[in-house]
């Protein structure tokens, strides 16, 4: 079976999603996936990225890359708490409301669902706004980082 991952990104301020499709997630992928941000940002603003802990993320190759391109400023989430990066709730509306009961000839098709549903999605953004409270927040943070042993 062949495999199929899904890097994207969410403008928090507007709601509109980057997004690319890749068999791999290795260093070399998510440099791929940043120059493809970097390409679709206006050059004069700034990029805050919130990433998982996954050691692509976090390759010598990437920080180099990184470095060169000051205008990106990365955040890593604490192990288990893939709640605290709003991608995840666009992940979770995209299999709800168009991969759950799909139905895909080969992965070009699904490929092509994703785009489909990205490009739909983008034509009527709505900007993400928390609704929980900063205590409870905070309290699962707090929460995650004594489970995850990171203090």
């Amino acid at each position: 079976m062949a495999r199929l991952l899904l890097f994207a990104a969410l403008n928090t301020l507007d709601g509109t999603v980057i997004g690319m499709c890749d068999d791999r997630h290795r260093h070399q992928e998510w440099l791929k996936f940043l120059k493809l941000i970097d390409q679709l940002t206006p050059p004069e603003k700034q990029i805050h990225l919130i990433a998982d802990n996954y050691g692509p993320h976090k390759h010598p190759k990437v920080k180099r890359w990184l470095a060169r391109h000051p205008r990106f400023h990365v955040y890593f989430t604490p192990t288990s708490s893939s709640w605290l990066n709003m991608v995840e709730r666009f992940f979770r509306d995209l299999t709800q409301n168009q991969l759950r009961r799909g139905i895909f000839r080969d992965v070009e098709d699904l490929i092509s669902a994703i785009a489909k549903y990205i490009a739909l999605h983008n034509q009527n953004p709505k900007p993400f706004v928390w609704t929980a409270k900063a205590t409870d927040i905070l309290e699962k943070v707090t929460r995650a980082r004594i489970a995850s042993n990171i203090g």
